[in-house]
């Protein structure tokens, strides 16, 4: 076959009209559909605690040490796992994680020991969930989108509150009403339906479908496997390691996930309980955080298509840090306005950090981003699990969470003032961070 030959029959597959509604868009709402799924293992922390404590006699510290674990897993896989979608793609590599989610939840059912909580909940759910990472919704945006790239983003990130809005109420019921185990079998259930949904509907690059990217005036060719993917994440770490902007990021990054993931979400539950509060009550309230997260993430991605993302981080982090101030305040045996305007004011900035956080990725690291923000989110979650752990062992010595919350409060300022010395930059690749 000549070379004419082949171009013409490889025509069409690269030069197909796109749809009225681009394909794009319909791998975002699968991407959606499986973050959502893959969030109902995140609900479930901040509820085991009160009731293992019972059921065990573990102290708070030692449940707390577990869940730091996941988080901190959470975050470690996540570069590594990017660097797996360049290597095998995103529909493996996410499908699998999936399954590692629902393993470490359904096998928890059996545990008696503490060991058994780290080995299942903290190292199984945590790989898995560290392969549904954010960098997940990262590599996607950057794979399929050229144009609406923060907007994406911020609907991506979103879907982990949406997550947390369906299944919370659900769960803490269960565990209210039902033990926690029935709690602990629906998150596996949860991930274990959305595989499918991944299987048969995601697709690794337009390429594969004969598209452009979304917003792109030339079509893009799908790139080669990546070999040595490990490899690939580490060296990048130590390149962008070299960089001033790498460490910044990291650092407000690791304080949004030391008063998110680690701090409100894994204790807000057993604090409120503390001050006579319903568990249901408290698990409607981070329920109803959940909904307002979506509306401030997807207004936050919208922004940073038109703001200056430094800008908005240290507005997020100085406003989320106020709001911690106030919180000791507002604890109370019931629900009365006071705490549903902290509850509306913290949910629009839960992670509104993370669509300027990813821009500020990709203008600094170019075609690396989607690792370099996986190894920033691992600061994320390595802060998170610190805050997790810690705030349990505060708990068991103060008999209070007081003194944790006016801490991440007067961390959330420091972030604030180092969002704001992240030089700016020209968006193309960093020297030698970028790959073919």
């Amino acid at each position: 076959m000549t070379e004419t030959t082949a171009a013409a029959v490889q025509a069409p597959r690269t030069q197909k009209q796109p749809p009225r509604i681009h394909r794009a868009w319909f791998v975002a709402a699968v991407t959606f559909v499986t973050i959502i799924g893959a969030a109902a293992f995140r609900s479930l922390p901040g509820l085991l605690i009160d009731p293992l404590h019972q059921d065990f006699g573990w102290s708070r510290g030692t449940i707390g040490a577990a869940v730091s674990v996941n988080l901190a897993l959470y975050g470690l896989t996540a570069p590594f796992a990017a660097a797996l979608m360049d290597r095998f793609g995103i529909r493996r590599v996410v499908a699998v994680a999936l399954t590692v989610i629902a393993v470490g939840s359904g096998l928890t059912v059996w545990m008696t020991a503490a060991w058994q909580l780290m080995l299942y909940w903290g190292l199984l759910v945590g790989l898995g969930s560290g392969s549904m990472a954010l960098a997940f919704a990262a590599t996607v945006t950057n794979r399929w989108f050229t144009e609406r790239r923060g907007l994406v983003t911020g609907i991506l990130t979103a879907a982990s509150a949406s997550g947390q809005l369906i299944f919370l109420p659900l769960l803490s019921w269960m565990v209210e009403k039902h033990d926690w185990r029935p709690a602990a079998i629906t998150v596996a259930l949860a991930a274990l339906a959305v595989v499918p949904f991944v299987w048969l509907l995601l697709r690794d690059h337009p390429a594969d479908v004969g598209l452009k990217p979304y917003g792109a005036q030339e079509f893009v060719p799908k790139p080669a496997p990546v070999q040595g993917a490990a490899r690939r994440a580490v060296t990048v770490l130590f390149k962008a390691a070299r960089t001033g902007p790498f460490w910044l990021l990291a650092g407000t990054f690791a304080i949004c996930g030391a008063s998110t993931n680690g701090l409100v979400q894994t204790h807000f539950v057993p604090a409120a309980h503390d001050h006579g509060m319903p568990v249901t009550a408290a698990a409607s309230l981070l329920a109803v955080i959940g909904v307002f997260d979506v509306v401030g993430t997807i207004a936050s991605g919208w922004f940073t298509d038109r703001f200056e993302p430094r800008r908005l981080l240290a507005v997020y982090y100085a406003l989320r840090g106020i709001s911690l101030l106030f919180l000791p305040m507002l604890l109370a045996p019931s629900v009365h306005p006071p705490m549903l305007f902290f509850i509306v004011f913290y949910g629009l900035d839960w992670v509104a950090t993370v669509p300027p956080t990813v821009a500020l990725c990709r203008e600094q690291y170019g075609e690396d981003s989607a690792i370099v923000f996986g190894w920033v989110l691992a600061s994320h979650q390595v802060g998170a699990a610190l805050i997790a752990f810690l705030g349990g062992v505060a708990r068991d010595v103060f008999g209070t969470y007081d003194m944790v919350w006016y801490a991440s409060g007067a961390l959330c300022a420091a972030a604030a003032l180092m969002a704001l010395v992240i030089r700016r930059r020209p968006a193309v690749p960093a020297p030698g961070l970028a790959t073919a």
